[in-house]
């Protein structure tokens, strides 16, 4: 197993010139992103496949123990500040509970038996969506839960630095990370988990993007929960819309600070309308604003009744329905 195997190249590392340890770890480093760049279409699909099952309203859930469980895990818990995703729809399971986020927990990832009752407690199943990640590729734990899914009809992708391993072998969609050995042989926290880390953050962005969560750029779903969002927010709609600070607070305000929704408001509609604007578009304000640039091009003579505007959007692509860390 190459990331437990150790290299004759770092033997003697320990009396390396720190300079020159250094620089044998930025170059591990470096090696991380290009077996990630090595696979950007398995990402892509695996990014694909994912948007589809969660336009039908299934979950985010991660799986993983250790190292690879915590980075999981962090990928997981961000999307919710930054995307605004439904914390409901996001799932997080890690080898040993939440304790194991702080301090390793030895045997848990052995627990299979505790991997497949969280399957069934969760009732894990189509449309679901699990990223199971181990740097092994053979971790019992994330195993387990992942061939639990699969069974129920989940889609599963796996995330390994280790080819031909059960965890991409049984995967619908498989993510190979080729790190190698690591300059402190088995050390996995370095090269293989900074590679997890880069696919789990594309992988996820790529999702969040293709489900209409960002708009030229800009975290249009965030949420405003501290002052720093708040004034995040406030930028946001002050590009997109060129008003002042006044009008955009009044429109967080009365889009009980959604940004989407705030942005429909300052080009005209009643927070009713916006509403159902937006939930036409399916969540996509690009289709939103050019839907309602369309209306008014074609009612030059009279101001436009919103109210009929989201009778003439295309259907919703999918309907959103607290994240948990769970053991």
């Amino acid at each position: 197993m190459d990331t437990e195997r150790a290299s004759p190249r770092y033997s003697d590392i320990d009396l390396w010139e720190p300079s020159d340890i250094l620089d044998a770890m930025i170059e591990g480093q470096m090696t991380a992103v290009a077996a990630v760049r090595a696979v950007l279409v398995q990402i892509e699909r695996a990014a694909r496949a994912t948007e589809m099952r969660l336009r039908d309203g299934g979950r985010l859930i991660y799986v993983g123990a250790g190292t690879s469980g915590r980075l999981a895990v962090q990928d997981g818990a961000e999307l919710v500040p930054t995307f605004n995703w439904p914390p409901d729809r996001l799932l997080l399971l890690i080898a040993g509970g939440k304790e194991a986020l702080l301090r390793s927990t030895e045997g848990a990832e052995d627990e299979t038996d505790q991997a497949l009752r969280l399957v069934e407690q969760n009732r894990i199943s189509s449309p679901d969506v699990v990223i199971a990640v181990a740097a092994s590729g053979t971790t019992p734990f994330t195993l387990a839960c992942l061939r639990g899914a699969k069974r129920r009809g989940a889609l599963t992708v796996g995330i390994a630095n280790n080819r031909e391993t059960p965890i991409l072998d049984e995967a619908d969609c498989a993510i190979p990370l080729d790190t190698g050995p690591e300059p402190i042989a088995g050390s996995t926290r370095m090269k293989a988990g900074t590679a997890q880390r880069v696919t789990l953050n594309l992988l996820s962005s790529l999702v969040m993007i293709r489900l209409g969560r960002v708009h030229e750029g800009l975290m249009v779903d965030v949420q405003a929960i501290n002052n720093k969002l708040m004034r995040r927010s406030e930028h946001i709609l002050r590009r997109l819309t060129g008003r002042s600070g006044h009008d955009v607070a009044d429109a967080l305000r009365r889009a009980d600070g959604s940004v989407k929704l705030a942005v429909l408001l300052l080009h005209g509609c009643s927070p009713e309308d916006a509403a159902k604007v937006l939930q036409r578009a399916g969540g996509r304000l690009r289709t939103a604003l050019q839907h309602i640039g369309k209306y008014e091009s074609r009612t030059q003579a009279a101001a436009p009744d919103l109210s009929t505007i989201a009778e003439e959007l295309p259907t919703a692509l999918g309907s959103e329905s607290t994240g948990k860390v769970g053991r």
